[in-house]
């Protein structure tokens, strides 16, 4: 069992107010280097003719992983569109590569088309993503080319807009499901979006972000005092998944639906037209 800790921080912002990517090759482990090479070597190996680019994201670029904790976060950028790409040995090499460095608690490679990062008149969250928290690790870097970001309306909507529909493929996943460790990544994965809402509802307020979760969960409960007890449980939930669906179901029908029902709130009010993207 994990305990809840304070770490994590809020991204520092240039005079502007723009978002500073704090990732740097100088901060990553040397430990990660093998782990970063054998990922590159996959990657190439099986779309040899479709690899643009590749990047790590998250807290091994800021240098702030945790041994047993952090996972390493990969997007790859491809030239095709991952629907017609064979992506069918991309499980088992995430398997693979998570068995043979223990110091890791998982690998994602994710994977994005070109065309996603030419578009710099609205907000979109993995192009955010690298240009605030992402590394480039192979190829053409992209992150220079992409547009700055503030913590604003547009960044919190990226956030709220899909929460809806994420919390109902949550619930469907769940329901009857009795496979153990899909529960509980399940329920991690669900409760981190739902503490990274949290924060995002209050964006425009504080003028600051986060993808840290317990910086999240402070910002969060500085504006929802009353709610602090559901949030700070959607934290450890994230850190420490239940296996039970019935309990995780029974925590989305109730601070689930409150959230769900303030997240229709604030898009009333800053996207009343339901936008999928803002402008930046």
């Amino acid at each position: 069992m994990t305990e809840i800790k304070e770490i994590g921080a809020l991204c520092s912002l240039d005079e502007e107010g723009y978002i500073i990517n704090q990732s740097d090759h100088k901060k990553i482990n040397n430990k990660f280097l093998e782990v970063i090479r054998l990922i590159n070597e996959s990657c190439l190996s099986a779309l040899p003719k479709e690899i643009h680019s590749i990047y790590i994201r998250g807290s091994v670029p800021r240098g702030l992983d945790i041994e047993g904790v952090s996972d390493v976060d990969v997007i790859i950028v491809t030239y095709s569109s991952p629907e017609e790409l064979d992506l069918n040995w991309v499980e088992e090499t995430e398997q693979f590569i998570n068995q043979k460095f223990s110091f890791i608690n998982g690998v994602e490679l994710g994977f994005n088309p070109l065309s996603e990062f030419e578009e710099s008149e609205y907000c979109s969250m993995i192009p955010f993503i690298l240009k605030t928290y992402g590394i480039c690790v192979y190829g053409e870097n992209l992150i220079s080319k992409l547009p700055d970001y503030k913590p604003d309306s547009s960044l919190a909507n990226e956030h709220l807009i899909h929460l809806t529909p994420l919390m109902d493929k949550a619930k469907h996943d769940l329901k009857g499901n009795d496979d153990m460790e899909d529960i509980k990544d399940c329920c991690s994965w669900i409760m981190r979006i739902m503490v990274r809402a949290g924060g995002a509802l209050v964006i425009v307020q504080e003028q600051s972000y986060t993808r840290d979760l317990f910086p999240a969960y402070e910002l969060f409960s500085k504006h929802y005092p009353e709610k602090e007890q559901e949030m700070r449980t959607a934290l450890w939930y994230a850190i420490n998944p239940l296996s039970n669906s019935e309990e995780i179901l029974n925590f989305l029908e109730h601070f689930g639906i409150w959230i769900e029902e303030e997240t229709e709130n604030w898009l009333d009010v800053y996207n009343p037209k339901r936008e999928m993207h803002l402008p930046l």
